[in-house]
């Protein structure tokens, strides 16, 4: 007797039951979305944080906003205001753009693409290929007051993370005072 995993007999099932129909729209709802939708789930998910400062308590360094095309922010429920829906996490998905509106003045500015996103992204990348304590420096607004001075003073790209890299989290609490 051969031993097949639920998944497998789920797929197995569909396959049979799609011969038996002819059609393929069981698979378009069991596995095709998978398949088909896989790529949109990377492609937005790795917009949020790629080459972004970490240890941060502050969102708006960690995080990036990405104005999107309709069908991808219903898709991704309006997760590209991603720094919003960290800074404000019980703000359900369908007020994210109200809230990025009233909030907008005090974040870094938002990207206004995917691809104006991943020009940010692919460099950092392969900086921190050769520097993996180099970041992107998210800049605020002159407006905006920083959650944590001693996270945004004289600290430059490709110095080491708060936190992390040599930094004294005393030292710097000291120094800010």
């Amino acid at each position: 007797m051969v031993h097949v995993r639920k998944a497998e007999s789920v797929y197995l099932g569909v396959a049979l039951l799609a011969f038996r129909m002819q059609s393929v729209l069981p698979f378009m709802l069991i596995g095709g979305p998978i398949f088909y939708g896989s790529w949109h789930m990377v492609m937005t998910g790795y917009m949020q944080h790629l080459g972004l400062a970490e240890n941060v308590l502050d969102h708006r360094l960690n995080s990036r906003t990405v104005y999107v095309n309709p069908i991808s922010r219903f898709i991704y429920w309006n997760m590209n205001f991603h720094v919003e829906h960290h800074m404000f996490p019980m703000v359900p998905y369908h007020a994210l753009p109200e809230l990025h509106e009233r909030i907008k003045h005090d974040l870094p500015p938002a990207h206004a693409s995917i691809l104006s996103a991943y020009r940010e992204i692919i460099p950092a990348i392969v900086k921190q290929f050769r520097n993996p304590d180099w970041f992107v420096k998210r800049a605020l607004p002159p407006s905006a007051k920083p959650y944590r001075p001693e996270f945004h003073g004289d600290l430059e790209p490709g110095q080491p993370t708060p936190g992390i890299g040599g930094y004294d989290a005393a030292g710097i609490a000291t120094a800010a005072e």
